[in-house]
């Protein structure tokens, strides 16, 4: 074998990432996001006013 003739070696891909599976990233990435999302506000309109308490007999 000469010097100019490497051996074959896998070349690693250039997005690839060594370790992870693509269901742990996306399931990472979805985690994220739900905890860096703040809590919707509630629609006015739709919020329903609590029944007011009787007063006992």
């Amino acid at each position: 074998m000469s010097a100019t003739e490497s051996k074959a070696q896998p070349q690693p891909q250039p997005n690839a990432v060594a370790g992870v599976s693509m269901r742990d990233l996306l399931a990472s990435c979805a985690a994220a996001n739900a905890v860096s999302t703040p809590p919707r506000v509630p629609d006015p309109q739709a919020v329903e006013r609590p029944a007011e308490h009787r007063k006992a007999a």
